[in-house]
């Protein structure tokens, strides 16, 4: 088995905030490759935050955030399981990265399921209308449609927008993430946004 070094242990625990144990675990199983590791304590994260997703979270802090201008800022409620976790660094730290995110990225809904039918169905008309006279063909408008809906669900919806600090990950990785590392339920309940004039 390939010697797993501190530098590697390091490398992946800065990367991924994971415990040491995890990181040195996931090295071992990857073979000391720090790419690999990383996807592998990913999918693990995934997995364990899939399992924790039924368990009801009722505890939890109101976080807000004020832009420095003082005329658009958030509220949002982040719940957890137990008052222990709503106490701690990080949970506090994702609810107030959320409230900043929130203000910055202007999300209109938390999930796809919240978009009404009627919003929806009036995106995909304009959709097609704008396909047609861009003369595209009828058959392959469905599919074409398909990742404008994607895309408007990437905008639109906190949980599928890129986080504003770190394109690579969505709002939805960073609960995963914490699920994982702090081993409890974690939900954004509900949020607001506020700007002057609206």
């Amino acid at each position: 088995m390939a010697e797993i070094s501190a530098n590697a242990v390091k490398e992946l625990r800065d990367r991924t905030g994971s415990g040491m144990m995890d990181c040195k675990a996931a090295l071992a199983e990857t073979g000391g490759n720090v790419e690999k590791a990383i996807d592998h304590l990913r999918e693990k994260g995934l997995a364990k935050a899939a399992k924790k997703s039924a368990r009801t979270a009722s505890e939890g802090r109101i976080f807000h955030y004020i832009h420095t201008n003082f005329k658009i800022g958030a509220l949002l409620e982040l719940n957890s399981e137990t008052d222990f976790v709503a106490k701690t660094d990080e949970f506090n730290a994702l609810g107030h990265e959320l409230a900043m995110h929130i203000t910055a990225a202007n999300p209109l809904y938390l999930r796809p399921e919240d978009v009404p039918d009627a919003d929806l169905e009036r995106e995909k008309a304009i959709y097609r209308q704008q396909l047609l006279d861009e003369g595209k063909p009828a058959n392959i408008l469905d599919k074409i449609i398909e990742g404008k809906v994607k895309k408007f669900y990437e905008t639109t919806c906190l949980l599928e927008q890129s986080y504003i600090r770190d394109g690579d990950k969505k709002i939805k990785d960073l609960l995963v993430e914490l699920i994982a590392k702090l081993g409890e339920n974690i939900v954004i309940r509900r949020f607001a946004r506020f700007m002057t004039g609206e």
